[in-house]
C-alpha cells in the first residue's frame, strides 16, 4: 500500500519503509532528524515541471499528466520502489502542497 505524507508530519509507528520523493531538500528539516529509508530525487518532478506548476491548484490536473509522463521515462528507477509497494506500506514524503 502506498500512502503520501507531508515531510513535516511526524513519523507514526505503522509508517513502514519511508521514502522522500523531492528533488530539493525540504526547508527547515534537518537530515539527521528526518526518519527515512531512501531519498528518491530522480523520481521527483523535474525542476522545469515544478517551476511551471508554481503550486497553482488550477494546474493540478495537467501537472499530474506531465509528471506521469516523466515517471514513464524513469521506470528503472522506480523498480525497487514498486517492488516494496507490493509487500508493505510505503509513506512517500513531499513538501509539495496544493
Amino acid at each position: 500500500m502506498l500512502t503520501v505524507k507531508r515531510v513535516y508530519e511526524a513519523p507514526e509507528p505503522g509508517d513502514g519503509t519511508r521514502f522522500l520523493v523531492e528533488r530539493l531538500w525540504p526547508r527547515g528539516v534537518k537530515k539527521e532528524t528526518l526518519r527515512m529509508d531512501a531519498w528518491l530525487k530522480d523520481v521527483a518532478p523535474s525542476n522545469a515541471l515544478r517551476r511551471w506548476f508554481g503550486h497553482e491548484p488550477a494546474k493540478w490536473k495537467e501537472f499530474r499528466r506531465r509528471y506521469s509522463a516523466e515517471l514513464d521515462a524513469k521506470l528503472e528507477s522506480l523498480h525497487l520502489f514498486w517492488k516494496r509497494c507490493d509487500r508493505e506500506t510505503l509513506p512517500c514524503f513531499t513538501a509539495l502542497t496544493i
